[in-house]
């Protein structure tokens, strides 16, 4: 299986060290997710198959070793295999440009020769590959529509000048972007992801719920309360 290393995306570079050591795994992961999102973004992904190629990706690795696979080439199968999912498909020869453009700004696109079709098919290899490891359990319940509904029901009970001042909600969608830089996906269910972001920017904020002080329970125990959203 070919590696998107130096010779042909610059990945291999990334995933080590400033003193050629290999970095540590928490190091590499956070770059490698960084790259998903940025690649995802360019590539015209949209929210929830960027989460998608980003938990793919993290449930990957907490299966096999991080030494055993170069970890750009599965963020691209793992870009590949979401828009699959997602039902927003994807080009491989996009993926590769796209990526050779981010280890390598202002280079031109990468000629269709050998080390482009050996790229491609290692691309499709890890696919399957990430497939048969998974074993094909590639859909996931993400937060997002979890947050978005916290979101209006908690605009509705904030006071408004005080909701318009402060950028909570913007503030609790960059939480749950930069939350899939780790491995929390994998840990925690995605209602109580969604209310933990949401309680962390109404703290930075130092925003109040009403009425909390005087209420039997606290107001993120109620939307964490084993209930569904379709």
């Amino acid at each position: 299986m070919e590696a998107a290393g130096p010779d042909i995306c610059g990945g291999g570079d990334a995933a080590r060290g400033s003193e050629g050591r290999p970095a540590p795994e928490a190091r590499v992961h956070f770059r490698v997710t960084r790259f998903i999102m940025e690649a995802g973004v360019k590539l015209g992904m949209q929210s929830i198959p960027i989460a998608t190629a980003c938990t793919i990706y993290h449930k990957f690795f907490y299966e096999i070793n991080l030494d055993a696979y170069d970890p750009y080439l599965v963020a691209m199968s793992s870009l590949y295999l979401a828009g699959k999912v997602e039902e927003q498909h994807l080009r491989t020869r996009d993926i590769i440009n796209v990526s050779n453009r981010y280890f390598h700004p202002g280079s031109e696109p990468l000629e269709l020769d050998s080390r482009f079709w050996a790229l491609r098919d290692s691309i499709v290899q890890c696919e399957l590959l990430m497939l048969r490891v998974l074993r094909f359990q590639v859909s996931f319940q993400h937060p997002h529509k979890y947050l978005l509904h916290y979101l209006i029901s908690l605009k509705n009970w904030l006071n408004r000048y005080c909701w318009q001042r402060t950028p909570i909600s913007v503030t609790a969608w960059a939480l749950l972007r930069d939350s899939y830089h780790g491995g929390l996906c994998l840990r925690f269910r995605a209602q109580h992801i969604a209310v933990a972001v949401l309680h962390l920017a109404l703290q930075a904020y130092g925003v109040e719920v009403p009425a909390e002080a005087e209420a039997e329970k606290p107001w993120w125990q109620i939307y964490t309360m084993d209930t569904e959203i379709p």
